[in-house]
């Protein structure tokens, strides 16, 4: 159902930019969270490339949190423990891992690409509204410029 824009009142119009501002406040912070897990997938699947025969054996820093880590040793360079999700670790093997990195990747593309376009839309429907509110104020103003410009004649 199409509504034309000039046919609502003020207060109705402000009603329709807050509902569109939060639409497109929702939608940006939805692609920014998918951008986020995308950016984790990428440098996991990129991690992976550490997993090389010649590494076998070296030792490196386990974090136990982001600011601690322990001294290790790489004794497995076949396999990895991918969190598939709700608390759940599956073991694969490194050209797994990758392919499902890359999936879940390739999904998360897809689900912003899917949302970018409605928050294109609700932006430019945001934009529409304004113009006509900033229309319907220039109109009121001057019907009050002339209405005050007759009194005094």
């Amino acid at each position: 159902m199409a509504v034309n824009l000039t046919e609502l009142s003020l207060p109705q119009l402000e009603g329709l930019k807050t509902q569109l501002e939060q639409e497109t406040e929702f939608l940006s912070s939805s692609i920014a969270q998918l951008k986020v897990v995308q950016t984790k997938y990428v440098e996991a699947k990129d991690s992976l490339n550490v997993l090389k025969k010649s590494n076998e054996g070296k030792e490196l820093l386990v974090p136990l949190t982001s600011s601690m880590y322990v001294p290790g040793t790489l004794n497995d360079v076949q396999h990895v423990l991918v969190d598939v999700g709700t608390g759940y670790f599956v073991e694969k093997n490194v050209e797994d891992s990758k392919e499902f990195f890359k999936r879940k990747i390739d999904f998360l593309t897809k689900q912003i690409e899917k949302i970018q376009p409605a928050l294109q839309e609700k932006h430019a429907m945001k934009q529409a509204v304004v113009e006509v509110m900033n229309m319907k104020l220039q109109q009121l103003h001057s019907q009050q410029t002339s209405q005050s410009g007759t009194t005094k004649a």
